[in-house]
């Protein structure tokens, strides 16, 4: 289990385009990269790649033989899970993760947490960290969780339609619990989201209301039920606020999968637990269910990610099937591990 203790956050001085030591210590290493001005006004933006590079690794392996994933967090998370990136560079692949811009390592002083009105925002930041991955690696992979398991796939479909070049550098994308519906019933979804669209247009920063759901935080942080040590300050038990303007993106990024307009272009595998307990307090079910998404949404739309579209469902798994119990994530490994072998590995 990943228990390191956490530091302060950054304070906006440190250089770009650089590699520093990371928050995490030892083989872990950061760089952060210019996204530009943010385009609701909260100054510049910056995302973080993160690295795992072993000091003690032998002889690396040149470029061309070389295969890299890249993890992409979900609203209110950052990097932590050294475990993940260990087992994944144990099995030869080049470990990166990317903190986007406004969460973990990227935020900066004065920025609303993880709060965009356009998930398309962070498309630039993508391809640049891809880019600079590709510089000492001849292929991707992509890890994705949550949200970002979204903004992955919306991405991919823009490549694929855009035929841009990159992503014929990109093996595929394993994604852990994508968002890809609305928490509620479909009929009450479909009813909400004109509404919803015209107020987060109109008036963007509005709340959207707060109930304590801290369920998740709890069966997760050491503090209270769970084994995970990671900051609170980055992703608190009942996560950051959210607003109308950053769900009207996510309806509108989900409703051309729905429609049936949507490939990755890529072939992809979707992780997911087999029960929920989205919206209900803390039990003992919270450590062994997703209780954050539907899950039932998840089996149902993963299908439609791609042509070559796999699902693995984990019993006893949580809302990141990383964080589970240790069984439940040595199956997770297994299920990603064989599906690396078919795909990108694969001569």
């Amino acid at each position: 289990m990943n228990q390191h203790s956490p530091l302060a956050g950054p304070g906006g001085t440190e250089p770009y385009n650089v590699w520093l030591p990371d928050r995490l210590g030892g083989d872990y290493r950061q760089r952060f990269f210019d996204v530009g001005p943010d385009p609701l006004g909260e100054g510049e933006l910056r995302a973080a790649l993160i690295h795992y590079a072993p000091a003690s690794e032998p002889g690396a392996r040149s470029p061309q033989d070389r295969v890299a994933i890249l993890h992409i967090h979900g609203v209110t998370d950052y990097f932590f899970q050294t475990h993940v990136a260990e087992h994944f560079h144990d099995t030869g692949l080049d470990f990166y993760a990317l903190d986007l811009h406004k969460c973990g390592r990227a935020h900066l002083p004065g920025q609303t947490w993880h709060f965009d009105t356009d998930l398309r925002h962070y498309f630039p930041e993508l391809v640049d960290a891809t880019r600079l991955i590709l510089e000492s690696n001849t292929a991707v992979v992509l890890l994705a969780h949550s949200t970002g398991g979204l903004i992955v796939a919306s991405w991919l479909d823009h490549l694929r339609r855009a035929e841009d070049p990159l992503l014929g550098r990109i093996r595929g994308a394993i994604f852990n619990s994508p968002w890809l519906d609305m928490i509620v019933p479909a009929p009450v979804a479909r009813a909400a989201a004109p509404a919803l669209k015209v107020i987060g247009r109109r008036w963007p920063m509005l709340a959207l209301p707060r109930k304590e759901m801290t369920a998740y935080g709890e069966a997760l942080h050491v503090s209270r039920h769970g084994v995970w040590d990671y900051d609170l300050g980055f992703k608190p038990l009942g996560g950051h606020a959210k607003y109308v303007g950053w769900l009207r993106t996510v309806i509108k990024t989900q409703e051309p999968l729905h429609a049936g307009h949507f490939n990755c272009g890529v072939p992809v595998l979707t992780l997911c637990s087999d029960r929920s307990t989205a919206g209900k307090p803390y039990s003992e079910a919270s450590h062994v269910s997703d209780s954050v998404l539907n899950v039932h949404q998840i089996r149902r739309w993963a299908p439609y990610l791609s042509d070559s579209s796999a699902l693995e469902v984990l019993h006893g798994a949580v809302h990141d099937v990383f964080l589970s119990s240790t069984e439940v994530t040595d199956r997770a490994f297994k299920a990603c591990d064989g599906w690396l072998a078919q795909h990108a590995f694969a001569e």
